[in-house]
């Protein structure tokens, strides 16, 4: 069996009273596209700078490829973390940016580099600190995907980028993945519609804890939606307990975690009710209340 490229175990982060990060265990496998997901202040950031040996646990035990990051070098050299607000310093063109990487990458792919330069059509001679926002992002994700590093995180990559620069990237990065090489990339995202397909493997992190992991279909398939007029939807519920009620009017919208029980089809299309798989997109949002949700008989009071 093929080792995980990440193993979280019991792993908190603290600063001071507040926990960014709640005993989290976990593994990603080798080569996937993992999705880091979760509102913003959920303990993304915090983990990625874990993952990249930038930061350690408070409490419990990081491995990637098989070691601490924070404790060996040869880890770290393994690794390429992107921030959305990667710093350059303030004379730093795009040469200067290419002329450096190689020193921190041991894997760097320059041609690979020139050509994602031409995709995104980043300009030579402008410093970094006065490109727009999608230029910028543009230089991280030439930095990411040319590093060719077996662990390779991008946080926010597309922050700026309009439709034709996204999928660009999009193909770029599913490219990489059959170069040869088992690449395992974690790419924290606010745009999970758009980048569903890419993603094999998925964490939902919310208010620092863990709440779904696991390959993307599987997370899916473990939560359904009944929709329609609120009474007969809520009657028909009964006493299961949505993790999201959303209404619009006349009309809700319940999503239940676990799968599908038997027969509830037929019930809701009698009542003219939809069920209905539910969207990754959709399970994210549901997942992100930070009370428990109410049970669709209190939610109908």
């Amino acid at each position: 069996m093929t080792a995980p490229a990440i193993r979280l175990t019991g792993v908190s982060r603290r600063f001071g009273r507040t926990t960014a990060l709640d005993d989290v265990t976990t593994d990603v496998p080798s080569g996937v596209v993992c999705g880091l997901l979760g509102r913003n202040g959920a303990g993304k950031t915090t983990l990625m700078s874990i993952l990249a040996g930038h930061d350690r646990p408070s409490t419990g035990a990081v491995e990637v490829l098989g070691s601490d990051p924070f404790e060996h070098a040869r880890v770290m050299g393994s690794v390429s973390l992107v921030r959305d607000n990667q710093r350059y310093p303030e004379d730093f063109k795009l040469r200067h940016v290419l002329r450096v990487a190689p020193r921190f990458h041991e894997r760097w792919d320059a041609d690979l580099a020139a050509a994602l330069v031409d995709d995104f059509r980043l300009p030579a001679r402008t410093t970094i600190k006065k490109m727009s926002r999608g230029q910028q992002s543009g230089v991280g994700i030439v930095i990411g995907l040319a590093s060719r590093a077996p662990v390779t995180i991008f946080d926010e990559p597309y922050l700026g980028l309009d439709a034709t620069a996204r999928r660009i990237f999009a193909d770029r990065l599913l490219a990489s993945r059959f170069d040869g090489a088992a690449r395992t990339i974690v790419l924290s995202t606010h745009l999970i519609d758009e980048m569903e397909q890419l993603l094999d493997h998925v964490l939902v992190l919310n208010g620092g804890r863990l709440v779904r992991a696991g390959a993307t279909d599987e997370v899916t398939a473990a939560a359904w939606s009944l929709s329609g007029p609120a009474d007969a939807a809520l009657r028909l519920a009964g006493g299961r307990a949505p993790i999201s009620t959303r209404r619009i009017g006349g009309l809700v919208s319940l999503v239940f975690a676990g799968p599908e029980p038997e027969g509830v089809g037929a019930e809701a299309r009698a009542a003219g009710l939809q069920v209905a798989p539910v969207s990754l997109q959709d399970l994210v949002a549901a997942l992100g209340a930070d009370e428990a949700a109410p049970t669709a008989e209190r939610a109908a009071a």
